[in-house]
């Protein structure tokens, strides 16, 4: 059959795209436990099976992409291969409706329906720990950034002290990430729903202190409070943005409107927080 420069262009980078993840998911799988390998390997043998559909179109035989493989390489190692390959899959979806321009091949029929259920399918059995408790992670992360930029914000006017909003701010919140895992570990005990009260408890405690000190950093380093203030809010904004990318590729969710919503809301407590700061000053007249 004769195809057009488009058609072949297309064609060649369906074989690269198709022999990339049957190398990615081969190292992938090496490092996981049984039910999750023979998952990878599975999808893997597609892709293979892909590869030699485009080899018998293309007539030539065609490299990995060494950068994709790299990067997501590294990706399944730092974020976990859900991630790593929900995010692959997902751009490469950008790239499936050119399938349209290739339809009227026959052998491309079995790959279209492949990537659009069976491997998809396949996907969504794997099974990752951190993923089961993700729920903690956000109690964690949420109740951290709630909580500590309004606290942040509002000691900022308050006392106008750095070393004084950093102490008072890392006491705070110190005993709240103690309470919020003690809470965490209480809660998932009396819950039948298979995850462990004290992995839970640990993952509640470990997001909410990650980003108790992520947040105070700033009042640490600088003397300008509200300059500090302010990097402290960008902070809050990247994590509630890096978060809630990672939760909506791993869940299929959008990101905007989770990103959104959380931004909004501990923003929204910390612009409160700032004027509850400026009011108590004002009538109680407190200088420090």
């Amino acid at each position: 059959m004769t195809y057009t420069k488009e058609q072949r262009d297309l064609i060649l980078r369906f074989q690269k795209q198709e022999i990339t993840g049957y190398t990615l998911y081969n190292i992938i799988a090496r490092r996981q436990k049984a039910e999750n390998k023979d998952i990878l390997n599975r999808i893997a043998l597609d892709e293979m099976a892909h590869y030699r559909i485009f080899k018998k179109l293309s007539g030539v035989d065609i490299g990995i992409d060494r950068i994709e493989v790299i990067k997501y390489t590294i990706l399944s190692w730092l974020l976990g291969p859900t991630f790593a390959i929900k995010l692959m899959e997902k751009n490469e979806a950008k790239a499936q409706n050119s399938y349209a321009r290739l339809a009227h091949i026959q052998e491309i029929l079995p790959i279209m329906h492949d990537e659009e259920i069976h491997e998809k399918e396949l996907i969504g059995m794997i099974r990752e720990d951190r993923l089961h408790y993700m729920g903690s992670v956000v109690l964690g992360l949420n109740d951290a950034l709630v909580e500590l930029t309004g606290a942040l914000a509002g000691l900022t006017f308050a006392l106008q002290n750095p070393t004084l909003i950093a102490l008072t701010g890392s006491i705070t919140g110190i005993a709240a990430a103690f309470s919020m895992a003690a809470s965490e570990y209480l809660s998932t005990k009396s819950e039948d729903n298979g995850k462990h009260a004290a992995t839970a408890s640990l993952y509640t405690g470990i997001a909410y202190m990650f980003t108790v000190a992520l947040l105070i950093l700033p009042f640490l380093l600088l003397q300008n409070v509200y300059l500090s203030l302010t990097i402290t809010l960008c902070t809050a904004v990247l994590i509630i943005a890096g978060f809630n990318y990672y939760y909506a590729v791993v869940k299929d969710e959008n990101f905007i409107r989770r990103f959104s919503e959380m931004a909004i809301l501990s923003l929204s407590v910390a612009a409160l927080s700032f004027g509850v700061g400026i009011l108590l000053r004002k009538f109680l007249g407190i200088e420090v």
